[in-house]
């Protein structure tokens, strides 16, 4: 079983709001077309805007959120917080997938990779703006 924490409408804004902000800057760092490295620092900002939309979603739905070093325990909560919850908890498993590659890795993440993990984000940060916007 996952843990969780009880969340509230205000807890849930602060999430989206600072994943609002990581979208934000790994879609400024991604524009930088002279820093190869600024690809990983942009989907492993992607990651974390995605885990936070996460918890926005599920507080703001749920009343509670994702706790735990094992980020994946987030899908269950993710996945029963609204109708398409399964489609969005499928997105974050993608972001979680580049997670280590993106801020542990050795080698740099591919521009494609890292474009489509800010796209991921960008969907996610967008659904937990229409849910906190109800």
């Amino acid at each position: 079983m996952a843990r969780t924490a009880k969340s509230n409408r205000g807890e849930a804004a602060i999430r989206q709001r600072a994943a609002r902000a990581y979208l934000e800057v790994a879609e400024l760092v991604l524009a930088e077309p002279t820093r190869e490295e600024f690809l990983s620092v942009a989907a492993g900002l992607a990651v974390l805007a995605g885990i936070a939309a996460s918890d926005a979603l599920c507080g703001v739905r749920l009343g509670q959120r994702h706790r735990g070093d094992d980020h994946r325990g987030a899908f269950d909560l993710l996945a029963r917080a609204t109708p398409d919850g399964r489609e969005l908890a499928t997105r974050l498993g993608r972001l979680l997938d580049v997670k280590d590659e993106a801020h542990y890795g050795v080698v740099i993440v591919s521009a494609t990779k890292a474009r489509s993990a800010v796209r991921t984000a960008a969907h996610l940060v967008a659904r937990a703006a229409e849910e906190l916007e109800r």
